[in-house]
Order: C-alpha cells, then structure tokens, then sequence
C-alpha cells in the first residue's frame, strides 16, 4: 500500500500537566541570538540535554516572539528518558489529538501506568488545555493497524519511533494517525515546531483514574 498524506484537522488538542507553569521565555525574544543568551541567562540550560537538544533544532526551526512559543520549544526540548511513540530521547514532538476527549484519554492512559507503579488505588491531576493548528502534510497511517501493527503496538514503541524519526530527518512535518487508546480517536504528531501555530490556552481540567479501571473522570475546574 503507498504512503498517504493529509492535512491534519484543526482545532487540533493537548493536555499538558499543571505542575509545569508555562514560562514565556521564548514568547518575547526577537532574534535566535537572543534565544540562546536568555536561555542561559534563566538557567534552562542548566540541564545539559536541554542545550544539546536545542542545537540539534536547525535555528530555522526555533519558534520564539510570538504567544506561547515556549510552550511548543519545551515540548521538543524536554523530551522523556524513553522518548514516546514517535520520536527518540533526543528530541521531543508535539503530539495532539483531533478531540479534546481524546487527549483526555491518551493522558488518562500515563496517569493510569503511574497510578499501578506507584501502588495508588486513584490518581488524580490537573491539566490546561492548549489548542493549536499544524501546518504541513503529514503521513496518514490511519486504519493501517493491520498492515502496521508493529507501529500501533500498544506496549513497544520500536518500531514506532524508527518511524517517526525517520520522518523527522528526511524533512516531514509527521504524522496522523489512530489513537491506540481512545477507540475512534486520532492523534497528530508534528516533528517541526515552526508547523505548531496558533497555540492558545484554554480550560483547566482535573483527570483521575483508577488504578484498575478504564473509566476516567474528568472535571473542568474555575478559571485561573
């Protein structure tokens, strides 16, 4: 089967946890040179892997002087130990989802994995919602799951990740494809933070999950 592209669908949705205050250090910057001198200023390149990961963002892909480009830049540069489904430890991604309930479920499915490593019967935390456009055309492996089951393996992220960075170094914006959590949902992961556009914040949620249960509960909480 050839490979398909598509426009991702927008809005596009993402939770990002509470506990990391949105911090404007890209927002208000003017030049790339200013980029790397405040980041050292404030201290974001006291973590090593933060500056390296930085450098291996071609400068034209650095987003800063516009509302929260910061929020887009940390996702990229704050990458997990593990890296996620489609991109490495080196480099993070900008992964959103077609519904806000999706996003809702796909965060549901971490909180869950931490509630059972941490032995909490219940866990609850709080999330702000970002919604976003994404520029580019993005490899389409929607209803593939059986002719790519390795990429939507529920609990390896091999070969997903072989392929996602594989889009990222030959120049793609990403991908779109079926959420492995929410049944009908779809995801977008974007590899070029230059393609995030039009972020804005919008409400505040609170997510709990049982530790052995699918159910979540999801409560939006007061303006802050």
């Amino acid at each position: 089967m050839s490979d398909m592209f598509s426009a991702a669908p927008a809005p596009t949705y993402r939770l990002i946890p509470s506990k990391f205050p949105p911090i404007g250090l890209f927002d208000s910057v003017a030049t790339a040179a200013d980029v790397a001198a405040v980041m050292e200023l404030v201290g974001w390149t006291n973590d090593r892997l933060v500056e390296e990961r930085l450098r291996r963002l071609p400068e034209k892909e650095w987003v800063y002087g516009r509302p929260n480009s910061s929020v887009v830049m940390a996702t990229f540069l704050h990458a997990p130990p593990a890296g996620a489904r489609f991109n490495g430890p080196d480099l993070g991604a900008w992964y959103a989802a077609a519904a806000l309930r999706t996003a809702a479920f796909e965060v549901a499915h971490h909180l869950r994995r931490e509630a059972v490593a941490t032995g909490r019967a219940v866990l609850a935390r709080d999330y702000r919602t970002y919604t976003a456009e994404l520029a580019g055309s993005y490899l389409d492996i929607r209803r593939r799951q059986d002719d790519r089951a390795d990429i939507y393996h529920p609990g390896s992220y091999v070969a997903s990740q072989a392929l996602g960075e594989h889009i990222r170094a030959s120049g793609g914006a990403g991908i779109i494809y079926d959420s492995v959590r929410h049944r009908g949902g779809v995801n977008i992961v974007a590899h070029r933070p230059r393609n995030v556009l039009k972020v804005i914040q919008t409400d505040h949620w609170r997510i709990a999950v049982q530790a052995t249960s699918p159910q979540i509960r999801m409560v939006k909480l007061n303006d802050r």
